[in-house]
C-alpha cells in the first residue's frame, strides 16, 4: 500500500480529445497526454498533420487516433463527438490568429477569428460536456493566453476571443461543477513553435514581446503541455473555474 502523499499527474486509461492538434501547441498536448497514459483524440482540419501526430504517439507505445473536423462546424463537431464511447479529458486548443489594426480589419478576418476562437470552443465543449455528464466526471482545459488578461495594439480581436474564453472558462466552471466536472484553462506567453519562430525573432515584434516576459525568454510548447497534462490529472482535483499562467510573468506586472 503506498503511503506517498503526492497526487499522481498519470492519467492512464483516461480517454483525451484535443483540437488543434495537427501541429504547434496541440501536437505538443496530443503527445504528452499520451505520454502521461491517455488515449487521445487527435482533431484538426488536416489529416496528413493528423496522421503523423498519430504515428508519432505510436511509435512511442501510446495509443491515438485521428479525426478531421473543423471546430467551427456544429454538425460535424456533434456528429464525430457523439461516436466516442467515453471522454474523460478535453483540450480545447484550436485557434486562430490574424493580427491587424481595428481599422484595417475586415470583415472575413473578424468572422473567421471569432468563429473559430469562440463558436469553435463552445461547440466542442458543448459536445464534450455531452458525455462527460453521463460519466459523472471530466475536465475541459480551455487554451486562453496573456492576451485574455491584457490588451495589445493589433491585435484586438484575438484578445477579445480570449477574453470571452476568460469568461466561458469561469461561467462554465461553475454551472458543470454539480456534474463532477472541471473547467479551467491555460494562459501561454509567446510560444516559440514552428509557425510563431520567424514572428518572434523579428526585432521589432519579437523584441517588445520579449521585452514584457520577467524571466527573459520566449515560451516551448514543453512549457505549455506541463500545464495541461498537471491540469488533466488527479494532482489538479480541487481546481476550477481559474486560468494557469505560463507567461514568464507577464501578467504580473
Amino acid at each position: 500500500m503506498s503511503t506517498s502523499v503526492l497526487p499522481s499527474m498519470r492519467i492512464d486509461g483516461q480517454v483525451a480529445l484535443v483540437t488543434g492538434a495537427g501541429r504547434g501547441i496541440g501536437k505538443g498536448c496530443a503527445v504528452a497526454l499520451a505520454e502521461a497514459g491517455a488515449e487521445v483524440i487527435a482533431m484538426s482540419r488536416t489529416k496528413a498533420e493528423l496522421d503523423q501526430v498519430v504515428a508519432d504517439i505510436e511509435s512511442a507505445g501510446g495509443v491515438a487516433s485521428a479525426v478531421v473536423c473543423d471546430v467551427s462546424d456544429a454538425i460535424s463537431v456533434q456528429e464525430e463527438i457523439s461516436k466516442l464511447d467515453r471522454l474523460d479529458i478535453l483540450v480545447n486548443n484550436a485557434g486562430i490568429l490574424r493580427p491587424s489594426s481595428l481599422l484595417d480589419l475586415t470583415e472575413d478576418d473578424l468572422d473567421a477569428v471569432l468563429h473559430v476562437n469562440c463558436r469553435g470552443a463552445v461547440l466542442v465543449a458543448q459536445a464534450a460536456v455531452r458525455l462527460m455528464k453521463s460519466q459523472g466526471s471530466g475536465v475541459v482545459i480551455n487554451m486562453s493566453s496573456t492576451f485574455g488578461k491584457n490588451g495589445r495594439a493589433g491585435n484586438s480581436i484575438y484578445s477579445a476571443t480570449k477574453h470571452f474564453i476568460e469568461g466561458f472558462t469561469k461561467s462554465t466552471a461553475v454551472e458543470l461543477a454539480p456534474l463532477g466536472i472541471r473547467v479551467v484553462a491555460v494562459g501561454p506567453t509567446a510560444i516559440d513553435t514552428p509557425l510563431t519562430h520567424e514572428r518572434l525573432h523579428d526585432p521589432n515584434i519579437g523584441g517588445d514581446l520579449l521585452s514584457r516576459i520577467p524571466l527573459g525568454r520566449f515560451g516551448e510548447i514543453s512549457d505549455v503541455v506541463g500545464a495541461v497534462v498537471f491540469l488533466a490529472s488527479p494532482a489538479a482535483a480541487l481546481i476550477s473555474g481559474t486560468t494557469l499562467m505560463v507567461d514568464g510573468g507577464w501578467t504580473a506586472q
